[in-house]
C-alpha cells in the first residue's frame, strides 16, 4: 500500500508538516517521489513512522 504525505500524517496522529520535516532532517525518507512530486511512503516507512 502506498501512503502520501497527508494519509500518513493523518494515520500517524501528527501533521503533514511534521512528515515533510522528518524527510528534511533524513529521519524518514519517502520510498520515492513520483512524477507530480509527491512523496510516497510504502508499509516500511509506516512501520518507521
Amino acid at each position: 500500500m502506498e501512503y502520501t504525505v497527508q494519509k500518513l500524517a493523518d494515520l500517524a496522529g501528527v501533521s503533514p508538516r511534521t512528515i515533510r520535516y522528518y524527510d528534511e532532517i533524513g529521519l524518514l525518507k519517502p520510498a520515492r517521489i513520483n512524477s507530480s512530486g509527491y512523496r510516497i511512503y510504502e508499509v516500511k516507512e509506516v512501520d518507521r513512522l
